[in-house]
């Protein structure tokens, strides 16, 4: 049995930095576990993303404090384990795949959330071209099963440049492009969301190949075809 989730129950009652401190071996044996389990993770997804395999499991795990010098949420840690694996690390612009360890939220996910401006240009501009790549691999169907559709906060109105009667408008709205899955808390604590979320991780390969497509840099013609 995984020790996630009462540990994560009992922080979200207790979010403060005396209760951290009173329960500091608690924490660490089941970071330490859970640092055990991405190293599982970041070993099968390497099977198909060998770049990874350069990273350590604390490299693609999130820290607990929270920063709240900008927040109305004062709350000092994470009520959820997190960890993120993409090719060039956590902060990366490039596309990657998302674990959430939380009672009652975990899930899986995958995509780029929120990439800056110059990124998202050229994500519009392959779909522009490769719209239909994209209409199959969300029509999938384990994909579709799984993840239902492409998500993402949308432009009200079309993007500049693109009409609004384009052929994937839809897509073109986005300003965002994740896909996502619930994982039960009866499998996170069983230890069977490892083998959820690596088959998760490879049904959503052809969003993340499409979308690094997009954003690889090709001057020397490399990426075209």
């Amino acid at each position: 049995m995984r020790p996630y989730l009462p540990f994560l129950a009992a922080l979200a009652e207790h979010n403060s930095k005396e209760w951290m401190d009173a329960n500091k071996n608690w924490y660490q044996e089941t970071r330490a576990e859970f640092l055990e389990d991405v190293a599982v993770l970041l070993k099968g997804i390497g099977e198909w993303e060998p770049e990874l395999l350069v990273f350590k499991p604390k490299d693609c795990v999130f820290r607990q404090n929270r920063d709240i010098r900008f927040s109305a949420n004062k709350m000092p840690y994470k009520t959820n384990f997190g960890a993120y694996f993409s090719p060039k690390g956590k902060k990366s612009e490039g596309p990657g795949y998302y674990l959430q360890i939380q009672p009652d939220n975990s899930f899986m996910a995958g995509g780029i959330w929120m990439p800056q401006a110059e990124t998202l240009k050229k994500i519009r501009k392959e779909i522009d071209y490769s719209g239909a790549e994209l209409t199959q691999i969300e029509s999938n169907k384990d994909f579709k099963s799984l993840f239902g559709q492409i998500e993402g906060e949308k432009l009200k109105t079309s993007p500049r440049d693109y009409e609004a009667d384009h052929e994937f408008i839809e897509y073109l709205r986005l300003k965002s492009f994740t896909v996502s899955s619930k994982i039960s808390d009866r499998d996170i604590e069983s230890g069977n969301f490892i083998n959820i979320a690596l088959d998760g991780f490879q049904k959503m390969r052809p969003l993340q190949n499409f979308l690094s497509k997009a954003i690889e840099d090709v001057e020397d013609g490399s990426g075209i075809l």
